[in-house]
């Protein structure tokens, strides 16, 4: 993780991580101020706080409560050598805690990360750069042989180059890239996070059977994602870009409706207008991209080539982001091991969502085939050994499709976890379903399953399907679990020899999809200097229901985005204009407004939390329709995840709207009390709320320029870094 530290005044320092601020100082007596924590204290407190959170971890899973648990942390020094110090951690457990859970939660304890950091003991590089935010790749180190040349099945380099060229790639893009994680709780599985140190919000997860092939993923996950402007999707990019020359990327073209709203005649093609606008309900305004947000400019298509003859055909930018989130994208070291790891994803999805909404129950892998992959059968063993039955199942369909599955049983909570993997080799996929199960999971996570249901709706209503593809936590069907399989076990092979093997299995997989009868679209991207592409399928491959385009399209932020951001400066007539579009709209008043505009808040402030519930109740308050206005109140306190800062003020609003609505009460009988209640700092904000001299509270303005957004602003700013490139190799 990467922290920026400020100078401020005296001796008072400040760190800047994430959406975080903290702020140290040194005590009187060494010339501070006195007015924070030193950075010794924060260390210190740091273990005891890790501590306490493995107890409370350990606790929650188990269900005991934590409100009669005590620790405490004391620091012993050596009197002849100060840096030579014993922290001795306490706990006070309650009488009615059975002995297996006071040594479970004493071992939870050692389990505190900061404990075994400091054991290890932390390597300390003291270092001079020109640039603080160009030294971009240096977090990425991995103490392996840079000699060595270690090829796995679908890379046409070996691991160590296939890292080297595209961390290489991400420097040059001025990409800082830091590993905030890395996990591996069985044998041969591994897994770890990447993000932007700049902007967090940037990150992948990268899995394998070793730390190298999970490096490699992560990053090729991280730049295929750079390439289609995954990270951006549903964002508001600035009226800088929405006002370049290109929003996207140089070869975009942007088209008007036509006549009454019509669909452009240059976008799409008939095969994906029978799929897309079956009813011919949808509209070219349907189509305005979300990003720019720049509707004088029409829709904005991009060019993908139709595989069946080479033709291209322009699919609107809002059409991809609505319907495919990350599906059908991917990088390599050449574009053939691109397709390949894109079709084969494309079929994990698919056939994953067959078998969950069709309740198939699929065969087991003989324990003999199993056994010829022996590093995989020692992942296996390492979760049964920890109690968790896996099962494992062959999910080709009777071979037709190049597709694997792990399921995992949580006898302890009932929960299961359904994990897909799909390539050409039987072993790769096979090993892609057991390193997915466990991507960025520990055996705590393994707590957090859904169960099982006999209720059809659960498994095939559309949001499930979506919650398996975002992380596999979606419900899976009792009847997935029949020892009578509908299928027969095939030990399946789609994979081809020599030089040009991904060549070969990308035609294959390619054929697989024409023999279904699907149009298949492809875009390839190397403005960055790597190999990427993006593969459509429609009405295959898409991710969220075609409907989404007509009933829940992300552009309906374009309604509200300016207004919204410009809260504090309109009238009334645009407040209330405003707020009867909010009464109006179709969606659901727990929305955050994070979502529903596209601009990312920091989720500590009170834009951050927002909903569109608040939004409305802050806008009647405004307008002072006190009545309307309680009654969103007292939805809000009812029904709400606020800070409870945020609760409070709003309890003390509901009671001065209370005296404000009724006649007979005056405020000044209750004024007193109320202070006494909530205190004067609140009060005033409240009687300010409802006099109208305070008008939104705790929301800062800010505008259509982002003043002030700084979680948005580096979003923005990583955006402009690919944007920039894309320039450039245009010119």
């Amino acid at each position: 993780m990467e922290i920026k530290v400020n100078f401020l005044d005296n001796l008072r320092l400040e760190a800047k991580f994430d959406d975080f601020t903290v702020v140290a100082d040194q005590p009187i007596r060494y010339k501070g101020d006195g007015s924070a924590p030193g950075p010794f204290d924060y260390f210190l407190a740091s273990s005891a706080l890790c501590a306490a959170y493995f107890v409370k971890l350990y606790c929650e899973t188990r269900n005991i409560p934590t409100d009669n648990i005590r620790l405490s942390q004391n620091n012993i020094v050596d009197p002849e050598n100060r840096y030579n110090q014993i922290f001795k951690i306490q706990v006070e457990l309650p009488a009615d805690i059975s002995a297996k859970d006071r040594q479970g939660i004493l071992r939870s304890i050692d389990r505190c990360t900061v404990k075994k950091v400091v054991q290890t003991g932390p390597e300390f590089v003291i270092e001079e750069v020109e640039n603080l935010d160009a030294d971009a790749q240096a977090l990425l180190m991995l103490d392996s042989d840079t000699q060595a040349s270690t090829y796995i099945a679908g890379k046409d380099l070996p691991l160590e180059q296939t890292i080297a060229n595209m961390s290489g790639i991400l420097a040059g893009l001025g990409m800082k890239i830091e590993i905030a994680s890395w996990r591996n709780i069985v044998p041969n599985v591994w897994s770890l996070h990447v993000r932007d140190a700049h902007s967090p919000m940037c990150f992948t997860n990268g899995k394998g059977a070793t730390k190298e092939g999970a490096l490699a993923s992560a990053l090729g996950e991280f730049i295929e994602r750079l390439n289609c402007n995954f990270f951006y999707n549903d964002q508001f990019w600035g009226e800088d870009i929405a006002n370049a020359e290109f929003v996207h990327y140089p070869n975009e073209r942007w088209f008007k409706p036509g006549p009454k709203d019509a669909l452009p005649a240059e976008i799409l093609d008939e095969y994906c207008l029978e799929i897309y606008n079956p009813d011919g309900e949808l509209r070219g305004s349907h189509l305005y991209d979300t990003n720019s947000g720049n509707v004088k400019r029409g829709i904005c298509a991009l060019p993908f080539v139709r595989q069946s003859d080479g033709e291209v055909v322009y699919f609107p930018s809002n059409l991809i982001e609505n319907l495919y989130l990350s599906n059908g994208m991917s990088a390599g070291n050449t574009l053939a091991e691109a397709q390949v790891q894109c079709l084969s994803e494309i079929f994990e999805r698919a056939v994953k969502r067959e078998i969950l909404e069709g309740e198939l129950a699929l065969p087991d892998v003989p324990q003999e085939v199993l056994a010829k992959y022996p590093a995989i059968v020692a992942g296996i063993e390492g979760l049964e050994a920890q109690g968790f039955p896996v099962l494992v199942k062959d999910a080709s369909l009777g071979g037709e499709f190049p597709v694997m599955c792990v399921t995992l049983m949580n006898p302890r909570t009932g929960g299961v976890f359904a994990s897909f993997g799909a390539h050409p080799s039987f072993e790769v996929a096979l090993e892609r379903s057991l390193t997915e199960l466990l991507q960025g999971r520990s055996f705590e996570g393994l707590n957090d399953l859904p169960q099982p249901t006999f209720e059809s709706h659960a498994v095939t209503e559309p949001n499930n399907f979506v919650e398996h593809f975002i992380d596999s936590s979606g419900v899976v069907s009792w009847r997935f679990f029949s020892a009578k399989a509908d299928f027969e076990f095939v030990e399946w092979d789609f994979t081809h020899d020599g030089a040009d093997a991904n060549e070969a299995e990308a035609a294959t997989l390619f054929g697989i999809l024409e023999d279904l009868g699907k149009e298949v679209y492809m875009a390839v991207y190397d403005q960055l200097g790597a190999n990427a592409c993006r593969i459509l399928v429609p009405d295959y491959s898409e991710i969220y229901p075609v409907e989404d385009l007509i009933w829940d399209n992300t552009n309906k932020a374009l309604l509200f985005r300016e207004d919204i951001l410009n809260l504090h400066r309109l009238d009334d007539r645009s407040l209330r204009a405003l707020v009867k579009r909010l009464d109006n709209c179709e969606v659901d008043e727990y929305t955050t407004i994070t979502t529903l505009i596209g601009v990312e808040f920091d989720d500590n402030t009170a834009w951050g939390q927002l909903t569109i519930l608040e939004l409305k109740l802050l806008v009647k308050l405004a307008l002072k329709r006190f009545e309307e206005a309680k009654e969103l109140v007292e939805a809000f306190l009812q029904f709400n995840d606020n800070t409870v800062e945020r609760g409070l003020f709003y309890q003390a609003l509901n009671v001065v709207l209370e005296v404000v609505l009724d006649d007979e009460l005056e405020m000044e009988d209750y004024e007193v009390n109320f202070r006494r209640m909530f205190g004067n700092p609140r009060m005033d904000a409240v009687l300010g709320s409802v006099e109208g001299s305070v008008r939104f509270h705790g929301l800062t303005p800010t505008s259509m320029k982002l003043e002030g957004l700084d979680r948005h602003q580096r979003l923005v700013d990583s955006y402009k870094k690919l944007h920039a490139a894309r320039a450039r190799f245009a010119g």
